[in-house]
């Protein structure tokens, strides 16, 4: 049917360029809409993989939490005694304690106090992959030492990757928690949803900046296996032999959880999501506006064409045709729009966020769906039209 509807006259292209300003009109619209839908998602999965990012960035294959631990917003600690049991079983190479909590970072130049997310790690055994944290790991032997997150929100910290460029190599002395550490070296990690910045000491400068905590108590368990070993078998083996109130997830199901935690139990997953159906209606109202005028604007020859003969099933073709052009007319300006403020966005507030293909795709759907979902509201106005009017 599609196909020998656009062998015909085109004349849903001749109605659609015909009043240019409408179709000016249109087309803003349909990218406004796109826009917000695409500002939504962007938002939401830039937050989502900010929150993950420091999971795929642990040097493990098994993680052990507490039942209770809800991610990066609410930590909860199981006791050491479980890496020790986990540590019996002849695949597991080596077992690594990780704490994780959040302290107060004093600025440099206003003495205001920011966020700060800080891991605890064995300066021996700092298990994470990124560049710098091994290479520097030793200088964290020493009491009161931390590396700093070079691509942090530097600007709430007091610039402290400038001052450190111009210290020569020299530690840099800040006040974490009320108490003085020394940053004597920076990696890459970025901030988040959490915190705007990160740093990782060793577990004694940890237990230093949180008098409040023991060394029994643990966050994450990091678990690095043997080469040759099973990651789903060891998992089960470990399910096994270890009491209930632990649990023993891969990487990605850890860093699941952490998603799930801000998707369904955070009202921001919903905020967003309730953006995204906000843009979708924006633009169905708009379009739907469009061709109602258009349609009401050419009643006449609608009706004209209806007593030479053209059925409803072709004018309603012509109808959604006219949808389908105006949803890819309008997506482009919407998309090349977006990539320029998802590059702003990401500049200001230092965020992982860039136009996926996937995305792109989907919000593609999502504008060929609005635009559709118009141009059949607007059938009943087209259906009103009658060749006795002509006459």
């Amino acid at each position: 049917m599609l196909r020998k509807l656009f062998q015909k006259t085109p004349l849903a292209w001749f109605q659609v360029k015909r009043e240019k300003m409408r179709l000016a009109v249109a087309l803003a619209g349909i990218a406004f809409a796109d826009v917000l839908i695409f500002v939504q998602l962007g938002l939401k999965d830039s937050l989502y993989d900010s929150v993950e990012q420091p999971y795929y960035k642990l040097d493990g294959e098994l993680f052990i939490i507490d039942p209770l631990f809800a991610g990066f917003n609410t930590f909860n600690s199981f006791s050491r005694e479980r890496l020790y049991q986990a540590a019996r079983l002849n695949e597991i190479a080596t077992v690594s304690a990780l704490y994780i909590a959040r302290g107060q970072w004093r600025n440099l130049k206003t003495n205001l106090n920011r966020n700060v997310l800080i891991f605890g790690v064995d300066p021996d055994r700092p298990i994470f992959t990124l560049p710098g944290v091994t290479q520097q790991a030793n200088q964290l032997t020493i009491l009161g030492r931390v590396l700093y997150d070079r691509i942090g929100r530097d600007d709430l910290f007091g610039d402290v990757n400038k001052v450190l460029e111009q210290s020569d190599g020299q530690p840099l002395a800040v006040q974490v928690n009320d108490r003085q550490v020394q940053i004597v070296g920076r990696f890459r990690l970025g901030a988040s949803f959490v915190a705007d910045s990160n740093l990782i000491g060793s577990d004694q400068t940890f237990l230093k900046l949180f008098p409040e905590r023991s060394a029994n108590q643990i966050d994450i368990g990091v678990i690095k296996l043997m080469p040759e070993a099973d990651v789903s078998t060891v998992q089960a083996a470990l399910k096994a032999v270890l009491p209930d109130d632990i649990l023993v997830l891969t990487q990605a199901e850890l860093a699941d959880r952490e998603r799930t935690v801000w998707e369904i139990e955070s009202p921001i997953g919903f905020i967003f999501g309730f953006g995204t159906i906000i843009g979708f209606i924006v633009g169905i109202v708009i379009v739907y506006q469009v061709l109602y005028a258009d349609v009401a604007d050419h009643l006449s020859e609608y009706a004209t064409l209806k007593a030479m003969g053209y059925s409803d099933r072709y004018l309603t073709g012509v109808l959604i045709q006219e949808s389908l052009i105006l949803a890819t007319l309008g997506f482009i300006p919407g998309f090349w729009l977006s990539v320029g403020l998802y590059s702003i966005a990401s500049s200001a507030i230092l965020l992982p966020i860039a136009m996926t293909v996937n995305r792109a795709i989907l919000v593609f759907l999502l504008t060929y769906i609005m635009c559709l979902t118009s141009g059949m509201v607007t059938l009943r106005k087209l259906q009103t039209a009658d060749p006795a009017d002509v006459f």
